[in-house]
């Protein structure tokens, strides 16, 4: 069993333009979809979709409408309940795949209920639970560092689980400065060639640049910093030039299938639930990579927050070579 924890979910309503944004404008919509989103929401929904045990923690409101949205995709779930209803986060997507996205900060998260969440989570890490996803942005109130902190405290608690981060900005970074500590390393981790660079301290831009034009060997070597650290393995999603994969048995590099871009909102979240998925069936660490991209592009290829099921995913076009 696959469990996520998603403490800033959100709403994910997904406008649909028939031309390029115009600032200052007014346009008129091609479509305007709202589902239940949020990182970990969309992770254990494709989790779902691909038949596998899975169950999604998050706070949230007692009557909010992002309640019927999980309903709506037959998410298992476990909720705190918290005095205000979830954000809604925006995304605007363009005819040639462009995306904007306007996210909420999410209602405040502190004290009593950040300890309530933190209980519902191990509560539910039962011995079936294989994987722990611990996903997205923090919502006020919550420390920068709590992800260490929560990554700590499953190990104490489930010593034998894998654990995967996937974050950006100041929580990301403080996962970085807290690797040090006792059992604050996560099993996994899996940002994207802007993140790799705020957590190493190199130009992201330029990192992923360099992926793009084919040369994988300064994410490879960023990547190993952290592997040395005591992260088993990272994932590194560059969209349309792939993935890199190292751990401390080498790197690997994989292309992606072809595919023409919709929406990447929710591609990121496929990755990695594609990875966990292949990792928790107990697949190879090269098939495990394919199976990353491939659900991401997937998930491009799909209008708004679409996740994919299986029946979406192909792996045609996906080669991996061992670099290291």
């Amino acid at each position: 069993m696959i469990v996520t924890l998603t403490p800033n979910p959100s709403i994910d309503s997904t406008l649909e333009l028939d031309a390029p944004l115009s600032r200052g404008a007014v346009q008129r919509l091609v479509s305007a979809t709202s589902v239940a989103g949020g990182k970990g929401i969309n992770v254990a929904h494709a989790i779902a979709l691909a038949g596998l045990d899975t169950l999604a923690v998050f706070p949230s409101g007692a009557r909010d409408p992002f309640l019927s949205l999980v309903d709506d995709i037959g998410l298992p779930l476990s909720t705190v309940t918290i005095s205000a209803n979830v954000r809604t986060n925006t995304t605007i997507t363009e005819p040639d795949g462009t995306t904007t996205k306007l996210n909420g900060p999410g209602p405040r998260l502190e004290g009593e209920k950040l300890t309530e969440l933190e209980e519902t989570l191990i509560d539910a890490l039962g011995a079936d639970v294989d994987w722990v996803v611990l996903s997205g942005s923090l919502p006020p109130g919550v420390p920068t560092a709590w992800y260490s902190h929560l990554t700590a405290l499953i190990r104490e608690h489930r010593p034998g689980v894998s654990i995967a981060v996937d974050t950006s900005d100041a929580p990301l970074q403080e996962l970085g400065r807290g690797l040090s500590q006792p059992g604050a390393a996560p099993t996994l981790i899996k940002p994207n060639g802007l993140e790799l660079g705020q957590l190493v301290g190199l130009d992201g831009q330029e990192l992923e640049e360099r992926a793009a034009a084919g040369d994988y060997a300064p994410i490879v070597t960023a990547a190993s910093t952290l592997v040395e650290r005591g992260i088993a393995m990272v994932l590194v999603t560059l969209g349309s030039a792939g993935a890199v994969l190292v751990t401390g048995e080498g790197a690997w590099v994989s292309s992606s299938p072809r595919i023409e871009p919709v929406s990447t909102v929710g591609a990121g979240d496929s990755s990695l639930a594609g990875f966990v998925m292949a990792q928790s069936r107990g697949l190879d660490t090269p098939t495990s990579l394919i199976q990353a991209v491939s659900y991401g592009s997937a998930a491009a290829a799909l209008p708004g927050t679409t996740i994919p099921n299986p029946d979406q995913v192909t792996t045609v076009g996906a080669e991996v070579i061992q670099v290291v």
